[in-house]
């Protein structure tokens, strides 16, 4: 009986526990969906994970760059003020350079100035409207170029009555300015000369010159003024092609320059005062 009654309940609850065939489908469909769901979510987060990830290690790179450009601007920083004291000490030597041109200017300004007065003086004396005699200034030196003609007859290195005239007015000039030197250059053509004891052009020429050069030692000129220098035909201002260039090329320049030497005295003096100007 007992068995009976077990039997018949344990067949009640097997009843009860028992669902439909549709049920069931419909059960199974909702946990593939779940199931899905469920992928999908695990699918993104996996992304997120991974995108997380990324933008960690990111953020550890732009730190690392952030860190370097700091250490950078630092640099640049110490470099920039580096640089404007560089900047600043190229300033005061430009500034000192330029000081040190305008004394140099200065000084050949000077120099200049002198010129132009002797060339108004030999101008003034000598006379312009002579053809056969010019004064003009190349590169700071003046220059009295004087004919062949009117300082010596053909072929001779004695001076003519009219080149005493003529070398007193330069002499009077030439005396005024005692720290100047005053050098004759006197030039043939190249027509073959041989007269005993002369030789050749080369001869003639610095004859010439020293011919000059006694006439003004004469009139007064200081000695240690005076230079000779014979160029033979080896300069002339034309071809000598014609009988008229030739007479121009047969000439006697006599050149009147500061001495060098005193003109870098001068240079030198300025240069000390802007070294004492700098102290």
């Amino acid at each position: 009986m007992k068995k009976l009654i077990l039997l018949s309940i344990s067949a009640m609850f097997l009843l009860g526990s028992c669902v439909s065939k549709k049920e069931y489908a419909a059960l199974e469909a909702k946990q593939k969906e779940t199931q899905d769901l469920l992928n999908t979510a695990t699918i993104k987060l996996n992304s997120c994970l991974s995108k997380a990830q990324g933008l960690e290690d990111r953020i550890a790179d732009l730190k690392r760059t952030n860190d370097n450009l700091i250490t950078s601007n630092e640099a640049l920083t110490m470099l920039t003020s580096k640089g404007a004291s560089n900047v600043e000490k190229t300033l005061e030597s430009l500034k000192e350079k330029d000081l040190r041109i305008s004394r140099l200017q200065d000084a050949v300004s000077k120099k200049d100035s002198v010129m132009l007065a002797l060339v108004t003086s030999l101008k003034k004396e000598v006379g312009i409207n002579d053809p056969d005699i010019q004064v003009n200034v190349e590169k700071g030196v003046v220059f009295i170029s004087i004919a062949d003609k009117v300082l010596f007859q053909s072929g001779s290195y004695s001076v003519t009555t009219r080149a005493q005239e003529i070398l007193g007015k330069v002499a009077t000039v030439v005396k005024s300015k005692p720290t100047f030197e005053c050098m004759v250059e006197a030039h043939t053509d190249p027509v073959p000369y041989n007269k005993p004891p002369l030789i050749d052009n080369w001869d003639l020429s610095v004859k010439r010159a020293t011919s000059v050069v006694r006439v003004l030692e004469d009139l007064g000129v200081a000695p240690k003024q005076l230079i000779a220098a014979g160029r033979g035909e080896y300069q002339p201002l034309v071809d000598n092609d014609t009988a008229e260039n030739r007479a121009k090329n047969r000439r006697t320049r006599i050149i009147v320059l500061p001495k060098i030497d005193e003109f870098y005295e001068m240079i030198d003096k300025e240069m000390k005062n802007l070294e004492a100007d700098g102290r």
